[in-house]
């Protein structure tokens, strides 16, 4: 077993707030993946309505290269991920 490093009280505090922050940023995460869905489900819908295939793949493509230039190679895993979130699995 691994012991932690000593911190200072500051430290302490600090580490605290900032992990307070990764809470916030990690909740405002999740209601933007939760908006993002609803929206994507409301495209499927309407693709399918007017007679269109529920996916672009062209759209697709332009997700994922938007995801990777931001964010590099996880950023298009993450781009990815949104993607199979949002439609299912094919």
């Amino acid at each position: 077993m691994t012991s932690a490093l000593p911190t200072t009280p500051a430290a302490d505090e600090r580490i605290a707030d900032l992990r307070t922050e990764i809470d916030a940023c990690d909740a405002e995460i999740i209601r933007l993946v939760q908006r993002r869905l609803a929206v994507s489900a409301e495209i499927g819908e309407l693709r399918r309505a007017a007679g269109g295939t529920r996916l672009s793949l062209s759209r697709e493509q332009q997700v994922v290269a938007r995801f990777q230039n931001a964010l590099g190679p996880d950023g298009a895993a993450l781009g990815l991920l949104l993607l199979r979130h949002g439609r299912g699995r094919l």
